[in-house]
């Protein structure tokens, strides 16, 4: 265990101040955020180049025809469907740090080359392989944020990654605005796929040597640090790194009712996400003529982004509660589409279409979130990295289907995909309100087993609360030496999942 690696004994709390908590989380902040901060947004921009594309004549000059682009959307999402459970495993039995820049290596060059595509299946093969080697991405960072943050600090933080998909939407506009304007005897869209590409493999080798692995291999903290680091989320009850696949825990996964309700949840999530990323620089086409004008369009579109994500993360922090901030985040898209529907394309009707397609895009708050409530109620190294893979197939089988309710031949109105999306978001607010009864329902069964054993009924969860509050409970309970309640935290170092820990609280 990484505290006895650190001549610690895990069985005992350390004492930490708030000053202290406070000061390592920023240096943790300040070191990884960054890093990952950038290279979500380069993976975010590299699956967005195929929109950017689309808008600069990649349609007509590799001869796309009915269904194909809406293919070239899906495959990335096939192969990540397909390697999902792989990526599990290595995350459990490698470095993810080292793991995770390779993989940003590998769909860095790919994207280089597909500006040499010229047919459908070069288009094809090469989306392909950028989805295996994307499939990393997501499940890295979620288990990255898992290994350093606290379950207060954890929404946040994947809510700050995933809002690099609005930036990238902004930032992505004006970058492809600008290559695209460049006169070269490469197409527009050839220049774009060269420079994303470049970047990211530039920013891959960055990764490769400033990612550590692990709190007990970060080179920017001291020794007393990497304990401070490690002693702080042990209130989140949630196990260690084991580098050991249990397959007792992969099992476990398999049976958990809550596993398929998330997988349910952000599958149908998933679609209509795809389905308007993909489609959505051709729907504002549709009442936007000049290509470049729907580029720049996309800025606005990229702000409603992070105001979402970066809004619910805060509420669902504030309020310690992720189900109704969900719920509240389905309405805005649901009333957004139903504006699509209602208002023919035309230019005449600009100004309600972009409104409602500014609705639309509150659902980027959804899929973070889901990814934050999944992580924080589950426990076992195993188990974590195996939950999280179910969940990104469940996306990744949305975001297939997504872009496949919306047709070419539908345009400009995509009648199909937008009541469809409808659909969708409305079983998001039903599941969510099935998920949030049956975690009311394990905590419930924890407490009964805790009274079973002799323990207290009531858990108090120091890990949803700030460190002054942490300050004050150590404080209430332990005077000034330390220790804490040891028959609740008996488990929270050990490689125990959040159903054999009856010690384990779950969050709304």
């Amino acid at each position: 265990m990484m505290l006895i690696k650190l001549g610690h004994d895990p069985s005992h709390r350390i004492p930490i101040s708030s000053s202290t908590n406070d000061r390592v989380l920023r240096r943790i902040d300040l070191a990884l955020l960054p890093l990952m901060l950038t290279v979500y947004f380069l993976h975010a921009l590299d699956k967005a180049t195929l929109s950017y594309a689309s808008i600069f004549g990649l349609i007509e000059d590799t001869k796309l025809e009915g269904d194909q682009f809406s293919w070239l959307g899906s495959i990335v999402y096939v192969a990540q469907l397909i390697f999902q459970l792989p990526v599990a495993w290595a995350l459990v039995k490698l470095p993810v740090g080292k793991f995770t820049s390779l993989m940003a290596l590998g769909w860095g060059i790919t994207l280089t080359g597909m500006a040499g595509a010229k047919r459908f299946p070069h288009l094809l093969g090469a989306r392909f392989l950028l989805g295996s080697f994307e499939t990393s991405i997501g499940p890295s960072f979620v288990a990255i944020t898992q290994m350093w943050w606290r379950r207060r600090e954890q929404t946040l933080r994947i809510g700050s990654w995933y809002c690099m998909n609005g930036l990238s939407w902004v930032l992505g506009s004006l970058i492809t605005y600008a290559l695209a304007s460049i006169h070269s005897s490469l197409k527009s869209y050839q220049i774009i796929f060269l420079f994303f590409g470049l970047v990211t493999v530039l920013f891959a080798f960055i990764m490769f040597f400033r990612m550590p692995d692990s709190p007990t291999e970060a080179k920017f903290l001291s020794d007393e640090d990497k304990v401070i680091a490690i002693e702080r989320l042990r209130d989140n009850q949630m196990g260690v790194m084991s580098r050991e696949w249990r397959y007792s825990q992969f099992y476990e996964t398999l049976r958990d009712p809550k596993t398929w309700l998330w997988t349910a949840m952000i599958f149908c999530a998933s679609v209509p996400s795809n389905g308007i990323g993909i489609f959505g620089p051709l729907i504002i086409k549709s009442f936007v003529s000049d290509p470049f004008k729907t580029t720049l369009f996309n800025i606005p579109v990229g702000f409603a982004h992070m105001i979402a994500v970066t809004g619910s993360a805060y509420l669902s922090m504030k309020w310690k509660l992720k189900g109704p901030v969900l719920i509240l985040l389905c309405i805005p898209p649901i009333i957004g589409l139903s504006i699509l529907l209602s208002f023919g394309h035309t230019s005449e009707n600009k100004g309600v279409l972009l409104s409602g397609f500014f609705c639309v895009c509150t659902f980027t708050g959804i899929t973070p979130l889901i990814y934050s409530w999944s992580s924080q109620n589950t426990a076992g190294d195993t188990k974590k990295k195996s939950t999280s893979a179910l969940i990104f197939i469940g996306s990744s089988a949305g975001n297939i289907i997504g872009p496949l309710l919306f047709t070419p031949g539908e345009n400009p109105a995509y009648t199909r995909g937008l009541r469809a999306n409808i659909a969708f978001f409305s079983m998001v607010i039903l599941l969510v309100i099935v998920t949030s009864v049956y975690i009311r329902a394990l905590n419930s069964s924890h407490s009964r087993r805790r009274v079973a054993l002799g323990k207290n009924a009531v858990v108090r969860d120091l890990s949803l609360e700030t460190s002054e509050s942490v300050d004050v409970f150590d404080h209430l309970h332990t005077g000034d030496e330390g220790g804490g309640d040891d028959e609740s935290e008996s488990k929270a170092f050990s490689d125990a999942t959040d159903l054999e820990n009856e010690d384990f609280v779950y969050v709304f």
